[in-house]
């Protein structure tokens, strides 16, 4: 498997296919519905962001209630397809990828393609496994959200699968 860090380098992007296996060390930001209604809000209105988007990952992901003595509950991926929506304007606002299930909407995999963005998988119905990779957890926005808050958290070798690369290539279509 590739190793690969944050944040994610246009060369980094270029060169990931679908299909490809990877371990990602670094930072992402969780955000679901609601949080991407808010951050494409404030861009509508040229507000700041609670992060650079530029060269970040968005993860798909609501972890539930941390359990004493550990970083983070339960935290898989969340279905995709509720977020295509606001793809577009965050990739062309610099956001680099985004970690989820399932297969994206053509107009999310031609943003991909138009932004030299990338779409990941990981293991879904694996929350409490996907848990283990986190070394740190922190909401930095939109506490009132709940799980759906963002949080940034920072993984080391989080396992991956290219769905959708930078080029359109894409393994819901092979």
């Amino acid at each position: 498997m590739t190793k690969i860090t944050t944040p994610l380098t246009p060369e980094q992007i270029k060169n990931l296919k679908a299909g490809d296996e990877l371990l990602l060390t670094g930072a992402v930001y969780t955000a679901r519905d609601q949080a991407h209604k808010r951050l494409c809000a404030a861009l509508a209105l040229g507000r700041p962001l609670p992060f650079d988007l530029k060269e970040q990952i968005i993860y798909y992901c609501g972890p539930t209630q941390t359990p004493k003595n550990k970083i983070i509950g339960s935290c898989g991926p969340t279905t995709s397809r509720r977020m295509d929506e606001f793809v577009p304007d965050l990739l062309q606002n610099g956001l680099a990828a985004m970690i989820g299930k399932g297969d994206c909407s053509p107009q999310v995999q031609q943003a991909l393609k138009k932004y030299r963005g990338v779409y990941f998988l990981t293991f879904a119905g694996c929350g409490a496994l996907m848990s283990k990779y986190i070394y740190s957890a922190k909401i930095i926005a939109f506490p009132d959200l709940g799980p759906e808050a963002i949080r940034e958290l920072k993984v080391r070798d989080f396992p991956l699968i290219v769905a959708i690369d930078s080029k359109g290539r894409n393994i819901f279509q092979k």
